[in-house]
């Protein structure tokens, strides 16, 4: 199962529902893609909701922080939702975990940005 994207508007808060696996090839160049081409849309504050994601490799990993170091360079501010327990745990093992600002709630979430 390929990695897929939607993207909704809620309070100038831009919410990317990612579903399926971020891995090596198509999964990490869509989720790229996706956030380069909020961006350049002057879509600085991104959440994004891996509550669907089933699966994340090294190399997505590697894009999430690529996005979040993207975003940040250009003022932005990127933050996580609803992570799965696998994600969530990989997070942890890597560290990562605290470098994301990530959270349960949407509601709260899309506070969090204003």
């Amino acid at each position: 199962m390929s990695m897929k994207t939607t993207t909704r508007q809620i309070d100038g808060v831009t919410i990317v529902d990612c579903s399926g696996r971020i891995t090596l090839g198509e999964g990490s160049v869509i989720l790229r893609d996706t956030v380069r081409e909020l961006l350049s849309k002057g879509q600085k504050k991104l959440l994004l909701n891996l509550g669907e994601v089933t699966y994340i490799d090294s190399s997505g990993i590697g894009e999430l922080v690529s996005a979040f170091t993207t975003v940040r360079n250009q003022g932005g501010e990127l933050k996580l939702l609803n992570l799965t327990k696998k994600v969530h745990d990989l997070l942890q093992i890597t560290k990562l975990y605290t470098v994301f600002d990530v959270r349960d709630d949407e509601a709260g979430a899309v506070k969090a940005f204003n």
